[in-house]
């Protein structure tokens, strides 16, 4: 029981991994944030999403910034295609990871009508002019929803460098001075080509797209990978790392993030039949693959995991882990369900079909 409780301890600090170790820890900061893959996106294509936080910028509105006040977090900038027609969108650091307000409501296990009910209550009070209602008076399609709780779909990996108000106020006077709309291309203006320009304003020829790895197209991982090797010779912009972990739910765990050509060779639905079709091809791919190292880029390797009020610790060993996963395995189902009729799993599956979300009187879930 000290274990699960110790476990739940840490889920529950997850939220700070941000705020602590990135928001707290300098006057200034940028971080990169590289998002893995997950869901059908991430079947045909893995190379995820990226974003930039910036600790010391705050949001009038989703598309007009202005300095942080003390106590306050930061915002996420990203790029997503369709929403509102805008080119950037700026959301706060924990409704971006969490779709809540407060660290304090995050939910430690979240299943699909959670996540729901808080992305679309966050959307009604902040986003309505971005993401408005359909005229039935529910809740829009569109990409509007990754801005809000992306810890509930995957995990993510911070990459922080310290940097000044100064530059803060210039980033701050270009985008706001600067036409927000939407330019969206796949493979020249996409996310990662945002944040290139994003972490490049901060420290000019920090990072680039590869030609190689990426056949020139910009992605997630090439920009980080390109942000460790810049941080190597200038030790002085003090890189750390971090994981923000995927929150714990009945939902599919996002997958690793790949470059282009590693996305190609590492799955089997592309490279196989490559390989039956034309042999010689599929060989130039993977050699390009082995001799580019792209592979061998860890984006987890050395980061740290911040409790709040305490010193930053490493991740979870094997044993936290695993008592980890079965407290939550008992979480999933009443003890009841478990011991009764082979009907116990139907039962539970029409119980949790038909329970509807609300607010207690003290406004958590």
């Amino acid at each position: 029981m000290r274990s699960y409780t110790k476990s739940i301890t840490r889920a529950a600090g997850m939220l700070s991994v941000l705020v602590v170790a990135l928001a707290a820890n300098s006057a200034a900061s940028a971080t990169l944030l590289l998002e893995e893959p997950y869901g059908k996106l991430g079947f045909f294509t893995a190379t995820g999403h990226s974003a930039v936080y910036l600790s010391g910028v705050c949001a009038e509105s989703p598309v007009i910034l202005r300095r942080c006040v003390p106590g306050e977090m930061g915002v996420v900038l990203s790029r997503y295609d369709g929403v509102g027609g805008y080119d950037w969108i700026a959301i706060p650091l924990v409704p971006y990871l969490y779709a809540v307000e407060h660290p304090e409501d995050v939910p430690l296990f979240a299943d699909a009508k959670i996540v729901a009910f808080l992305r679309d209550r966050y959307r009604r009070e902040y986003l309505k002019d971005i993401a408005p209602d359909l005229p039935n008076g529910e809740a829009p399609g569109g990409n509007w929803y990754e801005l809000v709780g992306a810890s509930y779909d995957r995990t993510t990996y911070g990459f922080e460098v310290e940097t000044t108000p100064a530059q803060d106020e210039a980033l701050i006077l270009e985008l706001n001075s600067s036409p927000n709309r939407s330019h969206f291309h796949i493979l020249t203006r996409n996310c990662a080509d945002f944040v290139k320009e994003l972490i490049n304003f901060y420290q000019p020829r920090a990072v680039h797209r590869s030609y190689v790895a990426d056949v020139g197209i910009t992605t997630p991982k090439q920009i980080a990978k390109a942000l460790v090797k810049f941080s190597m010779r200038h030790p002085d912009l003090r890189l750390s790392r971090t994981i923000i972990t995927q929150v714990p739910g009945n939902t599919a765990r996002s997958g690793a993030v790949h470059g282009v050509v590693e996305s190609f060779v590492k799955s089997k639905k592309y490279i196989v039949p490559s390989a039956l079709v034309s042999p010689i091809f599929a060989g130039c791919v993977a050699a390009v693959f082995f001799g580019s190292a792209s592979g061998r880029f860890d984006p987890g390797r050395n980061a740290m995991i911040f409790v709040p009020g305490g010193e930053p610790e490493l991740p979870l060993d094997r044993e936290d882990r695993d008592a980890y996963s079965k407290a939550l395995e008992n979480l999933q189902a009443p003890p009841d369900f478990e011991t009764s009729s082979g009907n116990a799993t139907k039962a539970w599956e029409r119980i949790r079909s038909e329970a509807t979300v609300g607010l207690d009187h003290h406004g958590g879930l």
